[in-house]
């Protein structure tokens, strides 16, 4: 894997380490019968294990009354987008699977790291790490982190584990034998990429994930409403103190298969955590701020440029969902305007994706 660039510079600091009368009424009745044909295919025709998101207007970002909104979800936004297809779950083991044995593809955390490649978006001078960590593989949430210093210093909870890839979840020795059902993990962006042009997809736009998350809904906070007491039965997250000790409250330490919670109101499971979904948007914490919320946006595609004060020097997309790590102490990301970015080569064990199809796509 082209190793997280962010994940570098932690590392070497360290020095280790997201669409006629009578004729007239006959040939009326006709048109009518074919365009309610037409309709009625529309939402009975879905792709297989896909669902229908009809067009819409919403609100996009932090919604009043959101106590955990972030500045780079704000100000909320009216949005259009046109209907799509959207996964109804995310892209699993299973399937991914069948594109590997299709394409013989090797993922980004299988390939040999090519450091003179990587240090072109690091900070200038940054010293390269030690070959032995420069070796193929991904970022595992550490199990056994111990006391915590400070919340700010993630390296403290996340490991870079060589030899952990999507067939390997936890590095050398793992399997995800029997784990069909699970969403597929330690895929970059590119991955995902070349998994959506094989299967004729793409990956959503910011704003059709959250028009798919609201559901048959317009504002809401969380996917299922705006009762925060629903988390535990509604997500997989995080329950106890994070990140040293998970109550399991919701039934899942980790990550869960897809499916092991309810769906929201259109047949769409795990939109709030589990694992990160990508989206095609760049990442960019002042983007919202540009914005004129006198005006409905028309099928808005994000940021021209990313950027977070963060990782300057990276290119980020927007990841949306939260995952099995969130919590309201750290991160609280398991909420429909939550946001935060991931730069296209890196990968870990809570970021996946699900994939979208226009009908227009659907026809070629």
């Amino acid at each position: 894997m082209n190793i997280n660039k962010h994940v570098i510079v932690s590392l070497t600091a360290f020095n280790l380490f997201f669409l006629v009368s009578c004729n007239f009424r006959k040939e009326q009745e006709k048109t009518t019968s074919k365009k309610s044909t037409s309709l009625k295919k529309t939402k009975t025709d879905a792709p297989n294990e896909m669902v229908w998101v009809a067009s819409k207007t919403f609100l996009m970002g932090a919604k009043p009354g959101d106590q955990f909104a972030m500045m780079r979800e704000k100000p909320a936004h009216k949005v259009y987008v046109d209907g799509f297809y959207i996964d109804k779950n995310e892209v699993t083991n299973l399937q991914f699977k069948k594109f590997v044995e299709a394409t013989n593809y090797i993922t980004t955390a299988e390939k040999p790291i090519d450091w003179d490649e990587i240090k072109k978006d690091l900070p200038p001078n940054t010293p390269k790490p030690a070959d032995s960590i420069l070796q193929p593989g991904s970022l595992i949430f550490n199990k056994n982190a111990g006391k915590i210093i400070s919340m700010n210093n993630y390296q403290q909870w996340w490991s870079w584990k060589i030899g952990a890839n999507w067939k390997h979840p936890e590095g050398p020795g793992s399997s995800i034998e029997g784990k069909d059902n699970y969403p597929v993990v330690h895929v970059s962006y590119s991955d995902a990429l070349a998994y959506c042009k094989w299967a004729n997809r793409r990956l959503p736009t910011e704003a059709e994930w959250e028009a798919a998350a609201q559901g048959a809904n317009k504002d809401n906070i969380f996917v299922w409403g705006n009762n925060k007491e629903a988390l535990n039965s509604s997500a997989n997250t995080w329950q106890g103190t994070f990140p040293t000790e998970n109550n399991s409250v919701d039934g899942f330490e980790y990550i869960s298969p897809v499916g092991s919670y309810p769906a929201n109101n259109i047949g769409l499971y795990d939109m709030a955590g589990n694992v990160w979904e990508m989206t095609s948007d760049l990442f960019n914490v002042n983007y919202y701020s540009t914005l004129n919320t006198n005006e409905v946006l028309n099928n808005p595609k994000g940021a021209e440029k990313s950027y977070s004060p963060a990782n300057p020097y990276q290119l980020e997309y927007v990841m949306k969902g939260g995952s099995f790590l969130c919590h309201e102490s750290y991160c609280a990301s398991f909420r429909i305007s939550a946001r935060m970015g991931m730069e296209p080569s890196s990968s870990s064990d809570h970021i996946g994706f699900r994939t979208v199809v226009t009908k227009e796509m659907l026809e070629k």
